[in-house]
């Protein structure tokens, strides 16, 4: 998700994988599968977590990156969630939808994709890929998001079938934002093993635009009810919340809960980073880190 070149993110992987990690930040309370997107480290020395998620471009990417990515989550017994993202993290005019559209239909990306999953194979850690995530988001942040759902279909299915045909160990995670547009975005039961979905709750913006304060289940239970309608496992792959002591208190007590209301989830992943797409309408960069997140 952050636009860095491959030689920065290489030097920042480098760094967290070969540092000695950081003091152990808190887990949520509950017994349902906990992991992060944690690139400061701060997850380091918690056995709680066990899954390390990471987010890789599939052009300008550093490949060796995803090596010491399976050695650090195998020394600390943590499966892989990889999201690749279609699309360079550097500033290029290959950047818009119209050049990707048209570039995956014509196999120019076919490359990409063999180069990551080629990796993928090799690596000793569980590993699931979750690729173009939040198709079904329509602010424009992805140039792979709100397409015409027929071409987002036919893309997916063009990639994930060469990922497996290189990598046919993989668990392959379907992953939309999980508002109603989603179910126009469903690819087919061969090609979504789990149904990711992401949930953020931000205090400033649910008293400014919702009226007030959003629970977990607020946001979650609509989400939730769409992608279980699939029968598949469902986890949230993409998980922060920002305000005062009580709302995070209360969101921090709900989120690892297994609940009969929800019996198809099997896990949540924290987002342990300030955010890298503005929100709209001024709300700016939340920092979703744990550490950050309780606002005075």
């Amino acid at each position: 998700m952050i636009k860095h070149s491959a030689t920065t993110l290489a030097g920042a992987l480098s760094l967290l994988l070969t540092a000695a990690p950081t003091a152990a930040q808190d887990v949520p309370p509950g017994t349902l599968p906990f992991g992060v997107y944690d690139p400061d480290g701060d997850y380091g020395d918690s056995a709680e977590v066990v899954i390390e998620h990471l987010f890789l471009p599939w052009e300008d990417v550093f490949l060796p990156s995803l090596n010491m990515a399976d050695d650090y989550a195998l020394a600390r017994e943590r499966a892989l969630l990889v999201t690749l993202e279609p699309w360079t993290w550097s500033r290029d005019e290959r950047n818009s939808a119209r050049y990707l559209r048209n570039g995956i239909s014509e196999g120019l990306y076919d490359g990409n994709i063999t180069a990551v999953c080629d990796v993928l194979a090799t690596l000793r850690s569980p590993v699931t890929l979750r690729f173009m995530h939040e198709m079904d988001d329509e602010s424009g942040q992805f140039i792979w998001s709100d397409w015409e759902p027929e071409a987002f279909i036919s893309a997916y299915r063009q990639m994930i079938d060469l990922c497996r045909s290189r990598a046919p160990n993989i668990t392959v995670m379907w992953s939309p934002l999980g508002d109603e547009a989603m179910t126009e975005y469903y690819p087919g039961d061969d090609y979504a093993d789990l149904v990711g979905l992401t949930v953020f709750g931000l205090q400033a913006w649910d008293q400014a635009r919702e009226g007030g304060d959003r629970s977990f289940a607020d946001i979650f239970a609509p989400r939730y009810e769409r992608a279980a309608a699939y029968g598949k496992p469902v986890v949230v792959a993409e998980l922060g919340y920002v305000g005062d002591e009580v709302y995070v208190s209360n969101w921090r007590d709900a989120v690892r809960q297994e609940l009969s209301e929800y019996p198809s989830l099997v896990g949540v992943v924290y987002f342990n980073q300030r955010e890298v797409h503005p929100w709209p309408e001024g709300f700016g960069l939340p920092d979703w880190r744990i550490k950050n997140q309780i606002l005075e």
